[in-house]
């Protein structure tokens, strides 16, 4: 776990088992939104390089920073003036919590550590409502997104898996509902006997 990728800091802020699900068990599965938000990325990424309206335009941007130790793909980044601006593509509404805003202000910290530029701002394109909402990359959200690695990484070097926490609005709506079971209290103990079993350890 030398380096997470970047989605997982938005896993993790929005549901730490989530996160452990995809990022240590590796499991996931497919529902309607998760569809919907793949194919709003693909749209994003497809396309070559271009310029317009004074700015360069690239896409599917392959990001990492050592002191955060993560990486990933900014789905877009507008070179304005030299300085980029990534845009992250998201299927649905903004949310009451940060977790896009945490990834994007990760993608920013990627590009400042790749380039030695400032970034200062960029944005989050949301499907549903089909416009950006500015992001600015204040030192709340900074210190916000470096907290997020940190336990993020920890949490994933160490393989444990989160008990669950049951939130209709959240869980209901979460592809890996099936597979993580919050509403059982045996979803644990079954998880804990798998990594036993996986390391050859007896009962």
């Amino acid at each position: 776990m030398d380096s997470l990728p970047l989605s997982a800091l938005q896993h993790w802020l929005f549901c730490p088992r989530q996160c452990a699900l995809i990022h240590v068990e590796r499991l996931w599965e497919e529902n309607r939104l998760t569809a919907e938000g793949r194919v709003l990325h693909e749209r994003a990424d497809e396309g070559l390089p271009e310029s317009r309206e004074g700015m360069r335009v690239l896409r599917s941007v392959h990001v990492a920073s050592e002191r955060l130790g993560v990486h990933g793909v900014a789905d877009v980044v507008e070179m304005r003036g030299g300085v980029p601006f990534p845009v992250e593509y998201k299927r649905g509404r903004p949310k009451a919590h940060r977790a896009d805003e945490v990834q994007l202000c990760a993608q920013a910290i990627c590009l400042e550590e790749m380039t030695g530029l400032d970034v200062p701002e960029g944005a989050l394109f949301y499907g549903a409502r089909r416009r950006r909402q500015a992001v600015a990359f204040d030192a709340d959200l900074r210190g916000l997104t470096e907290r997020v690695a940190a336990e993020a990484r920890a949490a994933m070097a160490q393989g444990a898996l989160p008990p669950p926490v049951y939130e209709a609005g959240r869980c209901e709506a979460c592809s890996l509902h099936g597979l993580c079971r919050p509403q059982s209290p045996r979803a644990a103990t079954g998880w804990l006997a798998r990594r036993l079993a996986r390391a050859g350890v007896p009962e």
